[in-house]
């Protein structure tokens, strides 16, 4: 008997991306690289281009969802409001333009190649999206969270977060498919509710658990509790229509006001780093290696113009909101990437027929490899402001 047919396959499959994990995780950290290359890859080696040993990529990436909750969570923990609040012109401002230029130079790119309107503005939408999940992680990893340029860049992936829903429903009016006044007035009534909360949270600076003393000391009550204020905020805001992330990040903050917040990192942060893993594995697997070798000049051509734009554009509404240079660059070659949110504008279009099967393969692979070669733009560029800045980057805070 094969001693091979004795491993029970998700026991196997498990033990072989640990052992993965931990080789590549050696290698990034002797090169000083983020975790997050090591998660993709092995989603890229597990996929059905390489190894294919993942069957059903749907089940690692509903994984993949209950660790970005569990990432806007923890960090909605790290967050105050009122200190929030304060870069609301560079969340609301610096969104819209972002937006608003992407979308002109869509049009510019689609009159040279004939491109239909629909094309242009989703592409627009598309590439003026950043990862949050991405982001917020290579944020923690280099302590610049609470630094003033990493406020005004988590500002502004928030607003993305929040404006994803009118870009669907404006895909789905182009796509010939009208939301029904039943469908947007919940949608308003959930931003209102979203806003209201957020409006309590800011007024009250300190809220109280009124069972807060009873769960003191014991663990398992915790735990269910800071899954109850992560998962229960995001099924309310996904109930509304709006994006789950942004209920669990505003669980955190309501936690985050208790000053109750020491004994949830001890509870959830296991959770946090495995789920969150799971996400960029999936982000791997959706990688088609062989789509972009067929391709890869226009891949190429077009992964290039959107880094260089999307940083261009944010550094300089960085810069616009009263940010450094250096610090305005570092911010923008954080937004250059697009984000995973993006991935629903695409699948959305693509169920509308807005693009065909080569336009869904192409940006699919678009986005997937912004975000796999996001850490290396920011290395880079931190190495270039390194040259005229000897101080630590972003080492101001607020």
């Amino acid at each position: 008997m094969n001693i091979l047919s004795r491993i029970d396959p998700v026991v196997g499959a498990i033990s072989a991306v640990a052992v993965l994990l931990v080789i590549i995780g050696f290698l990034l950290k002797k090169v000083k690289q983020p975790y997050i290359i090591g998660y993709i890859l092995i989603g890229v080696l597990f996929g059905e281009n390489v190894l294919g040993i993942v069957k059903n990529p749907e089940t690692i990436h509903h994984m993949g969802e209950i660790g970005i909750l569990l990432l806007l969570f923890f960090i909605g923990l790290e967050i105050s409001l009122p200190k929030l609040v304060q870069q609301w012109k560079i969340a609301a401002v610096g969104t819209t333009l972002q937006v608003l230029i992407s979308v002109a130079i869509m049009f510019g790119i689609g009159y040279i190649f004939g491109w239909q309107v629909q094309r242009i503005i989703l592409l627009g939408f598309v590439i003026a999206l950043s990862s949050s999940a991405v982001i917020i992680k290579l944020l923690q990893d280099n302590n610049l969270l609470n630094t003033k340029i990493g406020k005004n860049v988590l500002s502004i992936l928030l607003t993305q977060d929040i404006i994803i829903v009118p870009m669907l429903i404006c895909t789905s009016l182009m796509g010939g498919k009208t939301e029904s006044v039943t469908n947007i007035g919940i949608m308003v009534i959930g931003g209102i509710l979203f806003i209201l909360t957020l409006v309590y949270i800011y007024k009250r600076r300190r809220v109280r658990l009124p069972f807060s003393d009873k769960i003191l000391g014991d663990h398992e009550l915790q735990v269910f509790l800071a899954i109850l204020f992560c998962f229960g905020g995001a099924l309310l805001t996904s109930l509304f229509g709006l994006s789950p992330a942004l209920g669990a990040f505003v669980g955190g903050m309501y936690l985050h006001s208790s000053k109750s917040t020491v004994w949830i990192h001890d509870t959830l942060h296991a959770f946090r780093v495995i789920f969150v893993a799971f996400f960029f594995a999936g982000v791997g697997l959706q990688i088609d290696f062989n789509f972009i070798a067929q391709n890869w000049l226009a891949v190429i051509l077009v992964l290039l113009t959107v880094y260089v734009t999307n940083h261009f554009i944010n550094t300089i509404i960085l810069r616009v909101f009263n940010n450094s240079w250096l610090d305005a660059l570092l911010g923008g070659a954080y937004l250059a990437q697009i984000g995973e949110l993006s991935f629903l504008l695409v699948s959305s279009s693509f169920y509308l027929n807005i693009i065909g099967e080569y336009e869904y393969k192409f940006t699919i692979s678009l986005i997937s490899l912004t975000l796999l070669i996001s850490p290396f733009w920011i290395k880079l560029t931190e190495i270039i402001i390194a040259r005229n800045k000897p101080i630590t980057l972003g080492s101001t805070p607020t």
